[in-house]
């Protein structure tokens, strides 16, 4: 008897241990920024494969392919969207007045829109191994090793980038592996991802917040499925896209923006992103050397503040600041001309 409570007792120590172990791992971020660049966690080498000779789509891996559209002639310039997982489907407005001097590149970003879906579902009842898979086929260094294929398949030797909301994020950490490959860069209501827990009110306290009553009641039931880490590994790319249409419904309600169309959003590179970030990190030390020319650009009527934004300006010291006073998330849609002059003038600046 005596014998069975001790081993009894040092089960339960073991599992207890490996609980406290499992979740000190979920807190970690599974991403840091130096892994793309030294090869680690990746799928396939930064060298992309052979191209075909007329493309709608990048190949960046044997069985990735990331469609892209492009307007304009000149130098090129990478558009990075936002969402995570929200594409666009047409060029910028704010962009078309600067297309007889550069040549703007869109596309969608691994597991959204119409480039490669790789995952579908989760057979395996191994969360960890799970985690970790889907981490390395969409998570951010997946997505950040893409936009180094990008340079390479358009063949410059520095790329200027504009990155929307949580693609200055991606542009960002981008910047962190290959600051030698970035000529400049423009973050546009940039998301201020650079350190979790938040510094500032994210999203979905902000929606929460500013939804009316007779919303909340659906919002909270949103809002508990679509973070429900718990039992993610059940759900199918299709569940986890129709979680992310339901996001744009509650973000177009709080915000009352005209939207641009937008591509099909993500399913699952979009919670590979949640946790490539894991709960807790700080990157801003990844970024204090990075010293090429940026331009911070803040909507007044966005629903993130100013200070949100002003995070992009203290950790990238050659940097600007501009305010587009009526406008809300997206200024290159609601107020084109104003947009477009801004950015015609840093550009300018870099000849």
């Amino acid at each position: 008897m005596r014998i069975a409570i001790t081993v009894f007792l040092i089960i339960l120590v073991i599992v207890i241990i490996a609980g406290i172990y499992f979740w000190y791992a979920m807190q970690k971020p599974l991403y840091k920024p130096g892994m793309v660049r030294d090869g680690k966690n990746l799928r396939a080498p930064l060298k992309p494969p052979k191209q075909p000779a007329v493309m709608d789509f990048w190949i960046v891996e044997d069985d990735i392919q990331l469609y892209h559209f492009s307007k304009g002639t000149g130098k090129n310039v990478l558009i990075i969207h936002g969402g995570p997982g929200f594409p666009f489907s047409e060029p910028w407005p704010g962009l078309d007045t600067l297309a007889g001097d550069y040549q703007f590149h869109y596309y969608d970003q691994r597991g959204c829109g119409k480039s490669s879906r790789p995952v579908d579902k989760f057979n395996s009842s191994n969360y960890y191994k799970n985690m970790k898979s889907l981490d390395k086929i969409l998570g951010l260094g997946a997505q950040v090793a893409d936009i180094e294929r990008i340079r390479r398949i358009l063949g410059d030797d520095k790329l200027i980038i504009i990155g929307h909301s949580f693609g200055a994020f991606l542009a960002s950490l981008y910047a962190a592996e290959f600051p030698e490959h970035v000529e400049a860069m423009v973050m546009v209501t940039p998301a201020p991802m650079f350190v979790l827990p938040m510094e500032v009110e994210g999203l979905f306290d902000i929606i929460q917040k500013r939804l009316p009553g007779s919303r909340q009641e659906d919002y909270n039931k949103w809002y508990k499925n679509y973070f429900d880490f718990k039992n993610i590994f059940s759900k199918t790319e299709a569940d986890l896209v129709a979680l992310n249409k339901e996001l744009i419904g509650f973000f177009s309600a709080v915000t009352q923006i005209s939207m641009p169309f937008q591509g099909e959003p993500g399913g699952w590179m979009v919670h590979a992103m949640y946790l490539s970030m894991g709960k807790r990190h700080d990157y801003r030390n990844a970024l204090n050397t990075v010293d090429v020319p940026v331009l911070v650009i803040h909507a007044a009527k966005d629903f993130q503040t100013e200070a949100a934004s002003r995070i992009y300006n203290k950790v990238f010291s050659n940097s600007r600041f501009y305010n587009i006073k009526n406008s809300g998330h997206m200024p290159f849609h609601e107020q084109p001309d104003e947009f477009s002059s801004v950015i015609a003038e840093f550009l300018g600046n870099l000849k």
